[in-house]
């Protein structure tokens, strides 16, 4: 009777090897978390051209406001009156489009009428619970000049439901890339971060930022 090769009667160096070694990759990939699960917050980094991760569409009238907010043009004195000073931007009920939310903004023509101060009565408008986009137009001076620069604002408070916070993250690159030319972009994760001025008044500009809207710091 011929005696079995080595190779064939040690089983255990001629299949098991391999069988460890793919049980061991399949434990981890089933254990490791996606990017978006260890951190909804940074979302928006996975997201691609066009309308972004979660196939959102920002509507043209996001697009028209931004637009009116950004040029600065000679104007009569009821069309300054009807400029935005601050809105606020949402998803739609059926989270396909970033929308202008009704009834959430500030206009110029409401300062020192209904609106004592734009600043705080726009931190008011933010939702405790919820995402949004803003944009706030700043009215601040330095040292040296009055100066006014728009600034892009992604509200995600900690109180906010998980799926709100992924779905915002994720589609916060599609309205950004809309938003052409803006040079301040602020991520807010609580009333804490933002009730203070100068904690904006420091985004703008840091320590050469006297006063915003008009308030010393």
């Amino acid at each position: 009777m011929r005696a079995q090769p080595s190779w064939a009667a040690d089983t255990s160096r001629a299949v098991w090897p391999g069988a460890a070694i793919l049980t061991k990759r399949s434990s981890r990939s089933a254990t490791q978390p996606t990017p978006i699960e260890a951190d909804p917050n940074r979302a928006g980094e996975r997201a691609g051209s066009g309308s972004g991760a979660s196939g959102v569409t920002v509507t043209d009238e996001v697009i028209r406001v931004f637009n009116d907010m950004k040029v600065r043009k000679s104007s009569t004195q009821d069309e300054v009156k009807k400029r935005k000073k601050a809105v606020m931007f949402c998803m739609s009920d059926d989270k396909k489009n970033i929308i202008v939310e009704d009834g959430k903004q500030i206009l110029v023509g409401d300062i020192g009428e209904t609106v004592d101060d734009p600043y705080a009565c726009f931190v008011k408008l933010l939702p405790p619970n919820d995402c949004r986009y803003a944009l706030y137009d700043a009215t601040y001076e330095t040292k040296e000049s009055k100066k006014e620069d728009l600034v892009f604002i992604f509200w995600a408070p900690e109180s906010a439901p998980l799926k709100s916070k992924m779905i915002y993250a994720s589609s916060k690159d599609a309205i950004k890339k809309k938003f052409t030319g803006i040079k301040h972009e602020w991520q807010v994760n609580g009333l804490d971060d933002i009730q203070d001025r100068a904690t904006l008044a420091e985004k703008l500009g840091g320590n050469v930022v006297v006063t915003l809207e008009g308030k010393p710091l």
